[in-house]
């Protein structure tokens, strides 16, 4: 297992997260003259990404993510995106938490799977990052923030050798290891099967510093070569017209990691499939976990850095619905097979003084509100994901 894993592991789905909330957004926005109090404007979709960027991107948190450390389980890492997707004046219920979820961890496990080199896991983070500066919108602060993260980023994986970095991919495909939900964009692009699983292409440009297949060649004892045989190589592979930029700007070659749902199309998950697959897996997910304690402290750290907008009074802020219909999403939330329903660990720490107050601080600080942030408008949803009030 690789303890350089996470930062690109929260990066990546972060990215992911923020274009499928970008996109129904924008599909549920409307102009601001003609918008209700309860609806959405384009104005508020801005305002939403600038601060759950902000979030992403915070140096407390940023500085926590990049220590050396390992992977934290499925669902601890569910609870960091709740928190950071909630930095801002938008709430989900946690049916539309469960997709959001689903969605950014089956695109980046594609991405994982059909990357490349495992050295390109980092072309696929810029991929992410170039396309979130995109999405900032007149904060030259926040754009600063993932400057500094793609610096961080160069700084600490630029010269990682090549079995590092695939330390670092077999450690991604463990935590990716049995979800197999369908989802309707890669099923209608013909890249997942009805299984669940992802069909790999046998064409295409082949990884930097690589020949095309096809060819056997020998070679004697003075490194002559002898004997040339070709085979039937399968495909229709070429060579890649030159290698992707690892600098803070520039040509990414690959386009893995970049925004699917720039096209406005509808996005949906059936978790049916992926229960079966995780039948067996079921008395794993809920037996004690001997590490949960040390997990829980080396979480409580890293979501030290996260601040969570809260809205003044008893304003509940904007909903963003994942569904079509609320129907849709009420239907979700009865049929989700218990098998995926992420629940929070609780543990008892009574004893432990020290522990009580550092998690007391941390909780603290996520109620604290933006020192000189504008306050939001009025409620634009009723329905509310109910914020955790325990670790």
């Amino acid at each position: 297992m690789s303890l350089r894993t996470l930062p690109l592991l929260v990066l990546n789905l972060g990215g992911e997260m923020l274009y499928i909330v970008d996109q129904r957004l924008r599909a549920q926005s409307i102009p601001g003259d003609k918008a209700r109090q309860d609806e959405w404007t384009d104005g508020d979709r801005r305002r939403v990404m600038n601060d759950i960027i902000g979030g992403i991107f915070n140096k407390k948190f940023m500085d926590e993510l990049f220590k050396p450390q390992e992977l934290y389980s499925r669902k601890a890492l569910r609870t960091v995106f709740e928190r950071l997707v909630h930095a801002s004046i938008m709430r989900l219920n946690a049916p539309s938490m469960d997709k959001l979820y689903d969605l950014m961890t089956m695109a980046f496990k594609y991405q994982v799977l059909l990357s490349p080199r495992p050295k390109d896991l980092l072309l696929i983070t810029f991929n992410h990052l170039d396309t979130i500066k995109e999405f900032i919108y007149e904060s030259p602060k926040t754009l600063t923030q993932v400057d500094i993260t793609f610096r961080r980023l160069i700084d600490t994986y630029g010269s990682l050798s090549a079995g590092e970095f695939q330390l670092i991919r077999q450690t991604l495909l463990i935590f990716f290891q049995d979800i197999h939900i369908r989802v309707s964009i890669l099923l209608k692009d013909k890249v997942q099967n009805s299984n669940g699983h992802f069909v790999l292409p046998t064409s295409g440009p082949v990884p930097w510093g690589t020949d095309v297949p096809g060819v056997i060649r020998l070679f004697n004892s003075k490194g002559d070569e002898i004997q040339r045989t070709e085979f039937p190589q399968g495909g229709n592979y070429v060579l890649p017209y030159r290698e992707g930029s690892f600098d803070l700007h520039g040509d990414r070659v690959i386009k893995l990691g970049t925004n699917i749902y720039s096209i406005s199309r509808p996005v949906e998950t059936d978790t049916s499939g992926a229960a079966k697959n995780l039948v067996s897996r079921v008395k794993e997910n809920t037996a004690p976990n001997p590490l949960a304690k040390e997990e829980l402290n080396l979480l409580a750290r890293l979501m030290g850095g996260l601040e969570v907008k809260k809205p003044p009074g008893n304003e509940a802020g904007f909903r963003l619905n994942l569904f079509t219909t609320d129907e849709e999403e009420e239907h979700a939330a009865l049929t989700r097979p218990e098998e995926l329903t992420y629940q929070v660990i609780n543990i008892q720490a009574d004893q432990d003084q020290q522990r009580n107050e550092e998690l007391a601080r941390i909780m603290g600080e996520f109620e604290e509100e933006k020192e000189g942030e504008p306050q939001p408008p009025s409620s634009k949803g009723a329905d509310l994901l109910a914020m955790m009030d325990e670790l």
